[in-house]
């Protein structure tokens, strides 16, 4: 079973996150200047909060809020979800569907190094139900 040390083997560990005091205007445009969904909220070295568009949609734009004005700890979501490295694609994909999230910051000895999105599980498991069909396929006709 795939881990999800081998995702972040695959993909890197490279995280982008944003101080707790930020306008949320920073932590948006960072997220379309990177091509994300979710930046980690980091006081330092310690995870703090997840930030991602669907909080910013819910709690800024139908509220009629400010982005330059709003910080993003007001509208950061908090305790965050975090998985092991050890943890299972499997794990995640079931922690992802309960707690209605889409990105699971990777924590190890109480730092963050790395991340992983529903997107990378779904791709992981595609992967290697594809390798599984092709073994398979070359076992029949063998």
């Amino acid at each position: 079973m795939l881990q999800v040390k081998h995702l972040l083997h695959e993909k890197g560990s490279q995280v982008y996150s944003v101080a707790p005091d930020e306008p949320v205007l920073t932590a948006i445009t960072t997220m379309a200047d990177r091509f994300i969904g979710a930046l980690l909220v980091m006081r330092g070295d310690e995870l703090v909060g997840m930030l991602s568009e669907r909080d910013y949609a819910r709690k800024v734009i139908l509220k009629g809020r400010s982005s330059r004005e709003t910080p993003v700890r007001e509208i950061m979501t908090a305790p965050v979800v975090t998985v092991a490295p050890e943890d299972t694609v499997e794990t995640c994909m079931r922690l992802c569907t309960d707690s209605r999230v889409r990105h699971l910051p990777v924590c190890e000895d109480g730092r963050v190094v790395g991340l992983v999105s529903i997107g990378d599980l779904v791709k992981a498991v595609i992967d290697e139900q594809s390798e599984q069909i092709e073994q398979l396929q070359r076992y029949i006709a063998g």
